[in-house]
């Protein structure tokens, strides 16, 4: 095949700049948005944990330097649960480690043909490990807890708008392993709009209700941080502020540095792992409790031929739903459009559901389902459960998600 040189006529050239121009901004706009938050799982969690290995060949490096990084991540863990130091922790060998770590993180490395150095973390399995830990059982944990974390990069405060570092570095924050039970979105669909500067600073009670009912959420926590450079690239400065509930209480602020742009993502992993400790001593301390004003108290009825007439109606409503089953309200994870209709078909398919439909759609969020099921709530805890879902009661309602005790256990408490 032969290629031929054309000429293009000037007009068309500047066109042709001017439509791949709109379509690089177009493209930049749609993927501005959104960072997905990573594992939530409650594996427990130990970093910074500094390797250095000698080895043949970069593979048997790496693979030496992830035992290693196993070994001392282990006592580093026992020494964090018991309050000693490492050196007192007991021994394990390499066939039980391999058992009770769920994974590696990296989170820096150089590799060299014979040579390994690198930061990592180890997440450990907590149900096998906890035995060994001796801190098996459920931990009590908080009323979900709505996220927005305000960064301040100049003048400007951004929390989903655009991408930035503070909302990266909540994202790729494990929550599992904390007491507080954080809501996380990922800043795409409505997110920007609804979760905003201006919303964080609101007072109003009404429009947070709604807020945090999209969301299923009882509470509100906004992580703020202000970054000054002393100049472009350089050395930076960042305060964080923790604040909670509608009314922005400070509960503690506090200041890192880092030494140049390249470490400022390191500097806010920090600081979000410093902000979660205020949060979680502050749920210790008993004042991390949801407002009482965001929560809709009902009127006392003092008509008792009101009262009468309700509950007739009420007979009534149940006689003719006898038939046709009881609505309840689930809580579903729905990172996606996808896995709307996904979760509608499963929950269509458990035994006694007539009919499943979402009510409150939040993708990258928690969405509402409403379905109809032939029998009461614990019956329909107990069919869940027997098909693989996690449940929950979060506020009178169920929160549902997959992966839950199997069908002998349907009854037990699920697990943390």
């Amino acid at each position: 095949m032969t290629l031929s040189k054309r000429l293009l006529h000037p007009m068309t050239f500047v066109l042709a700049l001017l439509l791949s121009g709109a379509a690089a901004v177009v493209a930049q706009i749609e993927g501005d948005r959104g960072v997905p938050p990573i594992d939530s799982s409650q594996s427990l969690e130990v970093s910074g944990v500094s390797v250095d290995v000698w080895a043949k060949d970069a593979e048997t490096a790496r693979t030496a330097g992830w035992r290693e990084a196993q070994r001392r991540g282990w006592k580093m863990l026992w020494a964090k649960t018991h309050g000693g130091t490492p050196a007192a922790a007991p021994g394990l060998p390499d066939s039980t480690l391999d058992s009770i770590v769920a994974g590696i993180v990296v989170e820096d490395e150089q590799v060299s043909p014979t040579r390994y150095i690198a930061r990592l973390g180890v997440l450990f399995d907590r149900a096998r490990t906890g035995q060994l830990l001796g801190i098996g059982g459920q931990a009590a944990r908080s009323a979900a807890m709505l996220v927005i974390p305000i960064e301040w990069d100049g003048s400007t405060p951004t929390t989903f708008e655009t991408r930035n570092e503070w909302q990266k570095a909540w994202a790729r924050f494990r929550s599992g392993g904390s007491v507080v039970d954080y809501v996380r979105v990922a800043g795409t669909g409505a997110d920007p709009l609804l979760l905003n500067a201006a919303q964080a600073n609101r007072r109003g009670r009404s429009w947070w209700r709604m807020i945090l009912d999209q969301y299923g959420a009882a509470d509100v926590l906004v992580p703020e941080v202000r970054i000054d450079r002393a100049w472009p690239g350089g050395p930076a400065t960042a305060t964080f502020t923790a604040r909670h509930g509608p009314d922005g209480a400070v509960l503690e602020r506090f200041t890192l540095r880092a030494d140049n742009s390249d470490g400022i993502p390191k500097m806010l992993d920090e600081g979000v792992q410093r902000i979660d400790a205020i949060y979680s001593q502050a749920f210790a301390s008993g004042l991390l409790q949801p407002d009482k004003s965001l929560v809709i108290e009902q009127p006392v009825e003092t008509d008792l031929t009101a009262n009468a007439m309700e509950a007739q109606a009420d007979a009534a409503i149940a006689a003719a739903t006898t038939e046709i089953g009881s609505g309840y309200s689930l809580q579903v994870d729905t990172p996606d459009a996808a896995s709307v209709g996904q979760a509608e078909a499963l929950l269509r398919t458990v035994p006694g559901v007539r009919s499943a439909s979402t009510t409150s759609l939040a993708l990258g969020g928690i969405s509402v389902v409403r379905v109809t099921f032939a029998g009461d709530i614990a019956a329909l805890r107990a069919a869940l459960a027997a098909r693989g879902w996690r449940v929950e009661d979060v506020g009178g309602t169920l929160r549902i998600r997959r992966g839950g005790a199997p069908a002998a256990e349907a009854g037990a408490a699920p697990p943390q």
